[in-house]
């Protein structure tokens, strides 16, 4: 179709396609979606081939968070039964981290409840980030901490912190809707201050909360501005014991077409599927691969992932290799100049789990195309993590 040719050619480009083009992707029917991905995948293999990117989480702290977001299970006030536990030593954090690597990961990202961190929970992560450098020099180190106060990304680089993941989530018009405690700009402003010292950004968003296609453009859209180098795509994991528990709304056909959206707007960016490919995507999951060129290996925060041997068993059936150690992984041109999420003048770590728009009663597909039915809830996928960090049972890796 002349859409998806149009879009083609302005993502080799590294041109941003209009509104009405990206919304026309979300738009799409299910009968469309296999030609969707095919384009969308020219420009992924376009600038990073067939290689994927392994990427492991570390919680260094779970549970026990101030903040209100409606997606988390970590949230003020979840009645979700995950683990919780506080700050793990730097020895026990390295250990963690070496499981992943140990499956072909090349970026460990290091993760902790909470509003943001505090100086002494910096020098914690700083202590946390040289025990791990210290046994694998060259593994990448992405911090995800909550909001930061001023010096303190100039801290965490000085440590040999290579990222820092913030994730935007939703629209700035709907973020009121999934958190009350903190708004959209102090999320905007950390992924500046992230920016500014010098960190590569990773910042993302959170499908499945209701939202409506404008809302879905909106925030990808506004990642594009920001610049982030990677961009984790999160689909709600609807926790038990959280607002968002009743939230069903998405498809593999639809993850599908807001995975290519996203590849087309950002069409040189680490496109990363993060939580919830297990339960939405299901076994479309290798389709997904020739859209995103990076994902999480194993388990995430506090639910369970696919097991990492099926990660990667399954990236080897799908025709793509795992990227190396010794691979860049973006760009040349994004690379050597440190940009992000594409070119301004052309024109993650991020796995929260779940997303959320509260109240927010949007949904469906935009213009004049059907609403979707709702998708059938597979609570039987979303498992409590109770293995890895803070336990001693053995990783997913």
């Amino acid at each position: 179709m002349d859409l998806l040719n149009t879009l083609v050619d302005k993502g080799l480009r590294r041109e941003l396609p209009t509104r009405d083009e990206a919304l026309a992707v979300l738009a799409t029917s299910d009968d469309d979606v296999l030609d969707v991905v095919a384009a969308a995948g020219k420009v992924r293999r376009h600038w990073f081939g067939r290689r994927v990117k392994l990427n492991y989480l570390v919680n260094l702290k779970s549970g026990l968070c101030p903040e209100d977001c409606s997606y988390c299970s970590q949230r003020l006030g979840s009645k979700a039964e995950i683990l919780k536990y506080s700050w793990l030593k730097p020895d026990q954090a390295s250990q963690a981290a070496a499981a992943g690597l140990a499956g072909g990961a090349k970026r460990v990202c290091l993760v902790a409840s909470g509003r943001g961190p505090s100086d002494r929970d910096v020098d914690r992560v700083s202590d946390t980030i040289k025990a791990i450098k210290d046994q694998h020099e060259n593994v990448e180190v992405c911090a995800c901490l909550g909001l930061l106060s001023d010096g303190q990304a100039e801290r965490l680089r000085q440590a040999g912190a290579d990222a820092y993941n913030h994730n935007l989530n939703t629209s700035e018009g709907t973020y009121g809707d999934i958190t009350t405690t903190h708004t959209y700009a102090d999320r905007v402003d950390t992924v500046q201050k992230a920016h500014a010292a010098g960190l590569s950004a990773c910042s993302g968003l959170i499908a499945g909360m209701g939202e409506s296609d404008e809302d879905l453009v909106d925030v990808v859209y506004a990642l594009r501005e920001l610049d982030p180098d990677s961009v984790p795509v999160n689909f709600l994991i609807p926790f038990e014991g959280t607002p968002l528990a009743k939230e069903w709304n998405l498809t593999p056909q639809r993850c599908l077409r807001i995975l290519a959206m996203v590849r087309f707007v950002c069409p040189d960016a680490e496109v990363r599927i993060a939580g919830g490919r297990e339960v939405h995507l299901r076994t479309m999951q290798p389709l997904a691969l020739n859209l995103a060129n990076s994902i999480f290996l194993g388990d995430y925060l506090t639910s369970e992932g696919q097991a990492g041997k099926a990660d990667l068993e399954m990236i080897a059936d799908a025709g793509f290799e795992v990227e190396g150690a010794g691979e860049v992984t973006l760009p040349e041109h994004r690379a050597t100049a440190g940009a992000g999420c594409g070119a301004h003048a052309d024109a993650g770590c991020g796995s929260h789990e779940g997303g959320g728009c509260g109240s927010h009663a949007g949904g469906g597909v935009c213009g004049s195309a059907p609403a979707e039915a709702p998708a059938e809830a597979r609570t039987d996928l979303v498992a409590v993590r109770r293995r890895g960090a803070g336990t001693d049972l053995a990783p997913n890796a």
